[in-house]
């Protein structure tokens, strides 16, 4: 997602060529000569929840907010970025949220006849961009499915116990190891986790971790409030959960510290982790009276030695978590 104006910030600096919702060089130049331009001013509506809609959206420049009330933190996204893409998949897909001119911008409109013509004169960029358009829609759905089941925690409680009657671990067992305030899970969990990793292990993927601290916590709390902080704990939460895969583990340690155990190729792809939290907290908006509020985190993560134990992979993506703060925070560092 789009970050929010920080001249001179270290993070650009490690950022990839582009993020999972930026465009490539080569498929902005084609939206753009295939695109309808339009002009937005300030706070000038695109579209409104639940309306059905056929054409997708690429920022030129400025800035647009989606607002997906019932709750959630609405987000902010810039040049380079897309959306609504699901009405050209589709067709006649019913808008998830508002979507809004956060400043002066410049879209180009891709309506349904001519992105089926460009699949027809450019297949093979457009099969790789939908390809990863359906990855991050996967995601997005499947942080949704965990709000909701958030949000109905007390008969998906029920349900989990009448599912779980014949397995050997109980409905009680499951809540002590699960963050009663993020829905993530808690040390327990991380340590269950940890017993029962060898049987998670895949041919040719190297474990990896991540650990993630909100950058200023005890100022949030101080300048807006116990509640504030534990919005901006949850959303953050919500981040590291979208960033997670079936096999991987999000959990919050304690405080405003998270950890992502993760299953990767490579450093590259863990830095790729890293990077899309950051990314995904950076664009948190949140509603009054906290509609100030800007969250960043520091991450530090390694790839994990098989023959070390959680103590040294901890303390090795410490290390590098220590740097980033040092450096004054909002920004990742990954060792390999």
């Amino acid at each position: 997602m789009a970050e929010s104006a920080t001249p001179g910030n270290a993070f650009a600096r490690t950022r990839p060529s582009f993020l999972p919702r930026q465009l490539s060089d080569a498929e902005l130049a084609l939206f753009v000569s295939a695109g309808q331009r339009r002009e937005l001013i300030p706070r000038e509506m695109i579209f409104r929840k639940g309306e059905l809609g056929r054409a997708m959206f690429v920022i030129e420049s400025g800035t647009i907010q989606l607002e997906f009330g019932d709750g959630m933190p609405d987000k902010l996204i810039g040049a380079r970025e897309f959306f609504g893409e699901l009405a050209l998949f589709i067709g006649n897909h019913a808008r998830v949220a508002n979507a809004v001119a956060a400043e002066t911008c410049v879209l180009r409109v891709i309506e349904h006849a001519a992105f089926e013509s460009l699949l027809q004169t450019e297949a093979a960029l457009l099969a790789q961009f939908m390809r990863r358009s359906f990855s991050y829609l996967v995601a997005s759905e499947q942080q949704l499915i965990q709000s909701l089941k958030r949000r109905n925690e007390d008969l998906m409680v029920t349900l989990d116990s009448l599912r779980h009657t014949q397995t050997q671990l109980s409905t009680a067992e499951r809540l002590v190891r699960t963050d009663e305030l993020t829905g993530l899970c808690n040390r327990r969990g991380l340590y269950h986790y940890l017993d029962e990793l060898g049987l998670r292990r895949a041919a040719g993927m190297r474990l990896g971790l991540l650990l993630i601290d909100i950058d200023r916590f005890k100022q949030i709390n101080d300048h807006y409030g116990h509640l504030t902080g534990d919005l901006a704990l949850r959303a953050v939460a919500a981040e590291v959960q979208q960033a997670a895969a079936a096999c991987d583990l999000p959990c919050r340690l304690g405080g405003d510290e998270f950890a992502l155990l993760v299953l990767v190729r490579d450093a590259n792809e863990l830095r790729d982790r890293a990077m899309q939290i950051a990314e995904g907290v950076r664009a948190l908006r949140f509603r009054a009276p906290a509609e100030g509020l800007q969250v960043s985190v520091s991450i530090g993560g390694s790839l994990c030695h098989e023959t070390a134990e959680w103590s040294a992979w901890y303390s090795d993506s410490d290390c590098a978590l220590y740097l980033v703060k040092g450096e004054g925070g909002d920004n990742c560092r990954v060792i390999a």
